[in-house]
C-alpha cells in the first residue's frame, strides 16, 4: 500500500477515534522509527510508554519467536508456565501478593475497582481519586478519571468516585466518609501533565489508609517498569501500596495488564468473581519475561536515572533563554515541560524535524524516551527541541 492508500483505508474503514498524524511507520529499532518514505525519527514518546525497552528489543523478539512456535493461547482454567514465572518475578520486584492478569491498563484498573468493592463488603464503596488523573476509558476507569473531555457523552457513569486536588492532603482527608474504601492515585500523573506526588503527600495517604482500613491503590500503568528511575514509582516514597496496577511497558509492545494485591487481602478474589479470555496468555507473559530480562541485562534503570538527569538539567538551563518555559518536572525518564504558550505548534515542528514527543493538557510537553536511549540520542533530541524553541521565541517577537 502507498501512504495515500493507507490514509484512504483508515478514512473508509476505521473509526476516527484518534487524531492521527500524517505519518505511516513501517519499522522500529530501539529509539528510532522509520516511515514508509524511509525517513527516520527519534521516538521520545514510544507508544505512551509501551515500548519502554525500545522498539523490537532482541530479548523481547527472542521470547516471542520462541513461544509463538510452541503455544500462543491457553485458557485460564489451565496452568501456564510463563504466567507462573511472570507472577513470581513481579512479586519479587515489588511486594508480596497475588496477581490477576489482563490485557490493558484500563482492565487492570477495572480489576482494582472491583477488588476495592469486594474489600468494602457491600458497605464501603467510594474510591477517592485526584483531579487530572487518568485511569482508562472503560466505564469504571472513566468514572475514576475526573476529566470532562473524556467523560462527556457517556453519562450516566458508575457512581462511587470522589475527586480531590492532587497533592492536597487536607482535601483528601476532608473527602473521607464512612463509605470510603480506597484511595486511587498515579504517583506521577502522566496525561495530567507530569505532576509528581510529594513524599509528604504519599506518606500521609499511606497513614490514612492504615488508620482507616482503606486500600492504597497505586496506578503504575505508566510509571512502572523502570520509567521513573526505579522499577516501580512507589519505591521513591519508602512505602508499599495495597494494590498496584501495571500495563503499557510490561509487554514490550504486546498487550498485557496486571493487578497485584497484597497477600493479606488477596484471598477476597475467588473463582468466578472476575476473569478475562486473553489475560496472561503464554505469548504475552513470555514477552514480559523478556522485558524484565532486558531491563536487568542492559542496566536500563540506571540509564533512565542518568539520561533523565541530563535531560532535566539541560531543559532547566534552557529556561533562562526561553521565558515561555514555565516549569520542568518529572522523575527519571518521565519528563514534563510546561509552557505558557500552546504546545501543539511545538509538537508539530518537532515532528517535522524528526523528533516524536507528546503534548498533553494543551501546554505540557511530555518526553518519555525508551529506558535504553543513549546519551547521543538525548543530545540530538534536545538539540532539535532547542531549535524549535528558538523558532517559537522568534515568532513571539514578530
Amino acid at each position: 500500500m502507498t501512504k495515500q492508500d493507507v490514509f484512504e483505508a483508515y478514512d473508509q474503514y476505521v473509526f476516527p477515534t484518534y487524531t492521527r498524524l500524517p505519518v505511516v511507520f513501517v519499522k522500529g529499532k530501539g529509539s528510532v522509527l522509520t516511515d514508509i518514505d524511509g525517513k527516520k525519527y527519534l521516538d521520545f514518546f514510544p507508544g505512551w510508554g509501551v515500548s519502554n525497552v525500545g522498539h523490537c528489543h532482541p530479548k523481547v523478539m527472542a521470547a516471542v519467536r520462541d513461544q509463538v512456535s510452541k503455544l500462543i493461547h491457553l485458557p485460564n482454567n489451565f496452568f501456564g508456565i510463563n504466567q507462573a514465572k511472570l507472577a513470581r518475578e513481579i512479586v519479587r520486584q515489588s511486594f508480596d501478593g497475588k496477581l490477576f492478569f489482563c490485557n490493558s491498563g484500563a482492565e487492570a484498573n477495572e480489576a482494582a475497582i472491583k477488588f476495592a468493592r469486594l474489600f468494602g463488603g457491600g458497605e464501603r464503596f467510594e474510591i477517592i481519586t485526584t483531579l487530572n488523573a487518568f485511569h482508562g476509558r472503560t466505564l469504571g476507569a472513566l468514572a475514576a478519571t475526573p476529566q470532562k473531555k473524556y467523560q462527556e457523552g457517556f453519562a450516566p457513569l458508575p457512581q462511587g468516585f470522589v475527586a480531590v486536588p492532587f497533592n492536597d492532603i487536607k482535601a483528601l482527608l476532608a473527602a473521607v466518609t464512612p463509605r470510603t474504601v480506597a484511595v486511587m492515585i498515579e504517583l506521577v500523573q502522566g496525561e495530567g501533565g507530569i505532576n509528581v506526588a510529594t513524599p509528604e503527600y504519599v506518606s500521609a495517604i499511606r497513614r490514612l489508609c492504615d488508620d482507616r482500613n482503606l486500600l492504597f491503590i497505586a496506578d503504575e500503568v505508566q510509571t512502572g517498569l523502570g520509567r521513573t528511575g526505579k522499577m516501580f514509582a512507589f519505591e521513591h516514597y519508602g512505602i508499599e501500596p495495597d494494590v498496584m496496577t501495571l500495563a503499557k511497558g510490561l509487554g514490550g509492545g504486546l498487550p498485557i495488564g496486571a493487578m497485584l494485591a497484597r497477600r493479606s487481602v488477596a484471598h477476597l478474589l475467588q473463582p468466578g468473581m472476575h476473569g478475562t479470555t486473553f489475560g496472561g496468555s503464554p505469548l504475552v507473559t513470555k514477552a514480559a519475561l523478556g522485558v524484565f530480562e532486558a531491563i536487568r541485562r542492559d542496566k536500563m534503570i540506571a540509564n533512565a536515572r542518568r539520561i533523565g538527569l541530563y535531560m532535566t538539567e539541560r531543559l532547566k538551563a534552557m529556561q533562562a533563554r526561553f521565558p515561555f518555559m514555565v516549569d520542568v518536572r518529572g522523575l527519571g525518564l518521565m519528563i514534563g515541560v510546561e509552557l505558557s504558550v500552546e504546545g501543539k505548534p511545538v509538537f508539530d515542528e518537532c515532528l517535522a524535524r524528526g523528533l516524536i514527543i507528546n503534548c498533553t493538557q494543551g501546554r505540557v510537553l511530555r518526553i518519555m524516551p525508551a529506558l535504553n536511549v543513549t546519551l547521543k540520542q538525548a543530545v540530538k533530541a534536545l538539540d532539535i527541541l532547542e531549535k524549535v524553541f528558538t523558532v517559537t521565541a522568534q515568532q513571539r517577537t514578530i
